[in-house]
């Protein structure tokens, strides 16, 4: 049996060996990967009997008199999604397709047989993401702001570097005083971050900017909340104490892609900023645009293409710079509104 060097704790080395020996025979043995620092004992006996079986079918199949057969092969995603992630703490699996179902019961009965009746066929009306209100879930986890049941909110920002946690107190202002509002707030929200970090699948760096707290003991107690709320989470993560500038640092070990970066791209508006420019912003850059083509160029007059809110903005309450831009280089200068156009796109076209 062996286990990796990145595991530096000696103590959860011998831990994880003590819980593997068992289930080594002479069949084989096991490597522990990193990944299983930190795994409970009933998910490390889960992986090990998968494992162990599916070795005795491998080897089943070897014994086999025929040329050209494939001895072992990875699974469906649907099988997959089981292997990976039905730990032992699950209580009920749906599936809304029969032809996913039976694949599924087959594949359980013969490799994890303690999750087969946990499996479940959903022959509902309502679609099975609305049952349990996926889609909502989905779209939650792609937006910035989230609710809290108190009345405040944390703001999310994803960048390549890091990804922040604010915590506000918005409406909820407490019946008591102000520590006590700021201490609840950031209590509740210890538990929303721990389960927004696992939905949203967010790794590397985390700075959380909890709510100034004065009182010691409400930051000690607010940090082992957030500790204890991370203990539910498959990925390591590891949590250092409030900084001077009363920040928490803390790290998630990247697994696979966020579900940002999965089901979303760069807007092509903003070409990933997340804020778009203001219609003025656009209207004087288009008034810059002008005098810097006819420097540039030798025409008679100037057609601008634009969206529809800068378009009319030029013909409106614009209208009276656009007339002095055309007095300054002496040509006249027309407005044509794009429909396709997006807000910040424009072109300045010589006649």
């Amino acid at each position: 049996m062996g286990y990796p060097q990145r595991i530096d704790s000696k103590a959860e080395c011998e831990r994880l060996k003590s819980a593997v020996a068992a289930y080594c025979d002479k069949l084989g043995g096991f490597i522990i990967r990193t990944a299983a620092e930190g795994i409970g004992e009933k998910e490390l006996a889960q992986d090990a009997n998968f494992l162990k079986r599916l070795w005795a079918k491998v080897l089943e199949r070897k014994k086999r008199n025929r040329t050209k057969y494939k001895l072992y092969g990875d699974p469906a995603l649907a099988q997959r999604i089981l292997r990976n992630f039905a730990g032992a703490a699950l209580e009920r699996i749906r599936v809304d397709s029969r032809l996913t179902y039976d694949p599924l019961v087959e594949f359980t009965d013969e490799y994890i047989p303690d999750i087969t009746s946990k499996l479940g066929l959903y022959t509902g009306n309502p679609p099975i993401f609305d049952l349990y209100d996926v889609e909502k879930e989905i779209q939650r986890a792609l937006e910035r702001k989230v609710a809290l049941k108190s009345g405040g909110y944390l703001i999310i920002d994803q960048t390549e570097a890091m990804t922040t946690v604010d915590i506000n107190t918005g409406v909820f202002v407490g019946h008591r005083n102000l520590d006590e509002t700021i201490f609840n707030t950031n209590i509740e929200a210890t538990q929303a971050i721990a389960r927004q970090l696992r939905l949203r699948n967010l790794g590397g760096i985390i700075i959380i900017d909890f709510i100034d707290m004065h009182n010691e003991e409400h930051r000690c107690r607010v940090l082992h909340s957030l500790e204890q709320a991370l203990n539910k989470d498959r990925v390591k993560t590891t949590v250092n104490g409030f900084s001077q500038l009363g920040l928490v640092k803390m790290t998630r070990q990247r697994t696979r892609e966020s579900i940002e970066h999965v089901l979303c791209h760069s807007c092509s508006a903003c070409n990933g900023r997340g804020t778009v420019k203001t219609v003025e912003t656009v209207c004087y850059e288009i008034l810059r645009e002008i005098v810097r083509v006819h420097h540039a160029y030798d025409s008679d007059r100037f057609l601008v293409y634009a969206s529809a809110a800068v378009g009319e903005a030029l013909k409106s309450e614009k209208s009276n710079a656009l007339a002095e831009a055309g007095i300054f280089v002496g040509k006249q200068v027309k407005v044509q509104i794009e429909l396709l156009y997006s807000q910040e796109q424009f072109d300045v076209v010589m006649m």
